[in-house]
């Protein structure tokens, strides 16, 4: 309830018809989507007769899998692939450890939001580079971005926390000399 100009208008009815609106339509579109054009959500053309004596030629994961795809596909060693999949996925248990700052916000941490930044363009471009065909220029793209995937739960949130944790220490050493 909003009180302007000592006039109460209430916004719940109004709120709940727009979602409840926007609800039956979304529903709508999908069993539109599924009954009658069910082709387009799929991955391959569902007319097209399966050889099983050939390999598909673009075996793709769904999307929030394809990062990690492009990792183990970057490293040619198969055994080392996998290691470094399951490392990629294991590596985000770290982040309570290498996050060494004592400002927990990000909001303060200007170059630490930088790098976040250019992390999460970093993941997008892997989640593109596994849905592309292993080809010469993704497979080069795709290691460099594996590695620049790996440096930044490495090397960059530990350097980064402790220069800013250094700033932050010169700062407060700054103004409590001039009081």
């Amino acid at each position: 309830m909003v009180v302007l100009f000592n006039i109460k208008v209430k916004f719940r009815k109004r709120v709940f018809f727009i979602q409840l609106t926007f609800f039956f339509l979304t529903v709508f579109r999908v069993f539109t989507l599924k009954y009658y054009k069910y082709y387009n959500i799929l991955h391959v053309f569902p007319h097209d007769w399966a050889n099983p004596m050939q390999t598909p030629a673009a075996i793709v994961p769904e999307w929030y899998l394809l990062p990690f795809y492009a990792i183990l596909r970057s490293i040619p060693n198969k055994l080392l692939g996998v290691i470094a999949m399951f490392s990629a996925i294991l590596i985000l248990l770290l982040l309570s450890v290498t996050d060494v700052s004592r400002s927990r916000g990000m909001q303060f941490r200007p170059l630490s939001k930088l790098v976040f930044f250019a992390f999460t363009a970093n993941f997008l471009i892997l989640m593109q580079l596994g849905s592309k065909h292993v080809e010469s220029p993704f497979i080069e793209l795709g290691q460099v971005c594996t590695v620049l995937y790996f440096l930044y739960f490495s090397a960059a949130m530990l350097g980064l926390t402790n220069l800013e944790n250094t700033v932050v220490d010169l700062k407060t050493e700054n103004s409590s000399k001039k009081v």
